[in-house]
């Protein structure tokens, strides 16, 4: 174990940061509710999580005018100081974005999220103060402070790798999930209640099964947001809505409706026969 990794372990066991990140992150959510705010913050306007798109703008912006502070002499001046006011403008709506996502998280990755959040509020810290300094002719601080700046955001960048490659925050939770390719008995037919959800195995998966009227609908029971049960969620208006988040999707087809949740749920195609309910993958 590398001591980065020993690190980043070494936060997630550190309770003591609860103190601070378990009424924030309450905070967030009651102010994020889901609608059009959450979906706008989510990206599921987008169908791609918004905030890892955001972060390419702060960070290469920052990068790229600490590049010019060292190498490019008073000629690239005027670039570096516009590479560090666009990171101080685009880190704004990044980090809301990433306060958004943080806040669904619990434990470890809580903890984690709060040390990078602190990491990048650090940086942008020092961009400020060193965009304020540039524009006041103080170069040789304002290259200092974007330098510091730099240090901050590299930690903070390396605490956010973390959380998606290593702890998986804002994967796709239903990626790796497959279900039968054949025609597959699941459940009776009779037994499906009216509108409400039911859980059941089709080969190595598990599925919500909803009947509504004549049809029956079928999606993968574990949330794509974060593996919330939906066969515990409601019912309505064609949609079922995951009791963890909030996350609401389309029965006929698994599209989201509402975020959190940025990726469909996979639907799978049903049929009766003889009273009972069979289910197969729908062809890619």
């Amino acid at each position: 174990m590398s001591v980065f990794d020993d690190l980043a372990r070494r936060i997630e066991r550190w309770s003591a940061l609860d103190r601070a990140a378990d009424p924030l992150a309450t905070a967030v959510a009651r102010a994020a509710r889901p609608g059009p705010v959450r979906d706008l913050l989510s990206g599921a306007v987008l169908g791609h999580p918004l905030h890892p798109l955001l972060t390419d703008v702060p960070i290469g912006a920052w990068t790229m005018a600490g590049l010019l502070d060292l190498v490019g002499g008073r000629a690239a001046a005027p670039a570096a100081d516009v590479l560090v006011a666009t990171g101080v403008a685009a880190a704004v709506p990044t980090a809301a974005t990433g306060l958004h996502d943080w806040s669904d998280t619990r434990g470890g990755p809580r903890r984690v999220g709060l040390v990078h959040a602190a990491a990048n509020s650090a940086a942008l810290g020092f961009y400020t103060a060193s965009l304020l300094a540039r524009l006041r002719g103080r170069r040789t601080a304002g290259k200092a402070l974007g330098l510091a700046g730099l240090g901050a955001l590299t930690a903070g960048g390396y605490l956010g790798g973390h959380l998606s490659y290593v702890e998986g925050v804002g994967v796709n939770r239903t990626a790796w999930r497959r279900g039968p390719a054949r025609w597959t008995d699941v459940a009776a037919a009779g037994e499906l209640p009216e509108g409400e959800p039911r859980r059941v195995v089709a080969g190595r998966v598990s599925l919500v099964l909803v009947r509504e009227g004549e049809r029956v609908h079928a999606l993968d029971s574990v949330c794509s947001h974060m593996g919330g049960p939906l066969d515990e969620g409601e019912v309505a208006g064609g949609c079922v809505r995951c009791p963890w988040h909030g996350s609401v999707f389309r029965l006929a087809d698994g599209s989201v409706v509402h975020g959190p949740a940025t990726s469909p749920q996979p639907a799978y195609e049903t049929r009766v026969e003889q009273d009972r309910v069979q289910v197969r993958a729908r062809p890619r």
